[in-house]
C-alpha cells in the first residue's frame, strides 16, 4: 500500500468515527451503568474497525457492523463480571458496622439527580414490598431492613428456620424481578 492509500483509509476511519461515535457512545452508555467501561468499549470498537480496515476486511455496512461490534463487547463485558446478589453483599462501613439499605442509597444530599433517584428507588422499593405475600415480607424486613437473625425470628414466630429462609429467597427472587426494570430505566438515561 502506498501513502496516499492508507492517508485515505485513515481519512474514511476518522469520518466514521466523527459521524458515529457520540451515537456509538450512547448506545453503549444505556447498556453499561459505568462510565469508565463505556469509554473503554468505544475505543474497543473503534480500535477493532481499525484492525479490520488494516487486514483489509470487507465491510458492507459499517454502522451496523459497528453496534454489532459493541453489542458483542458489552456481551463480554458483562460475562466477565459477576454479578453480585442483593443478600449476598455483607455492606459495612469503615468501623465494621453493618450499613442499612438507608445507607446504601444516593444521598439526598447528593443534588436533585440523586435525591429523584433516591426517592424513585424508596417508592419502588415500598411498593414492592407491599406486593409481597406477608410471610415473605415480614421476614424480608425483619432480617434486610431490622437486622434480626433468623434464629432470633424463629424462636419468636415458632416457624422453622428454613421456612424463614426459604420466605426470604422467595422476596429476594421478586424484589430483584420487579426492581430490576426500575434500575434499567434509571441506568440507561
Amino acid at each position: 500500500m502506498n501513502i496516499t492509500a492508507i492517508t485515505e483509509q485513515d481519512r474514511k476511519i476518522s469520518a466514521v468515527i466523527a459521524r458515529e461515535g457520540s451515537r456509538l457512545r450512547n448506545f453503549i452508555r444505556k447498556r453499561v451503568p459505568i462510565e469508565a467501561d463505556v469509554e473503554d468499549l468505544v475505543q474497543e470498537v473503534f480500535y477493532e474497525l481499525v484492525a479490520a480496515n488494516r487486514l483489509l476486511t470487507p465491510i458492507d455496512y459499517v454502522t451496523g457492523w459497528l453496534f454489532q461490534v459493541a453489542r458483542n463487547r458489552i456481551t463480554d463485558l458483562f460475562r466477565k463480571k459477576k454479578p453480585e446478589n442483593f443478600t449476598d453483599t455483607s455492606a459495612m462501613d469503615e468501623d465494621g458496622e453493618l450499613l442499612r439499605i438507608e445507607d446504601l442509597l444516593p444521598s439526598s444530599d447528593a443534588g436533585p439527580d440523586a435525591l429523584f433517584v433516591r426517592n424513585v428507588l424508596l417508592d419502588e422499593l415500598e411498593e414492592a414490598l407491599g406486593d409481597l405475600p406477608d410471610e415473605q415480607r415480614e421476614v424480608f424486613v425483619a432480617h434486610e431492613v431490622e437486622g434480626r437473625s433468623f434464629k432470633e425470628l424463629s424462636a419468636e414466630s415458632g416457624v422453622n428456620v428454613n421456612t424463614l429462609l426459604s420466605r426470604k429467597r422467595y422476596a429476594v427472587l421478586a424484589l430483584r424481578e420487579r426492581l430490576q426494570s426500575i434500575h434499567d430505566e434509571i441506568t440507561e438515561n
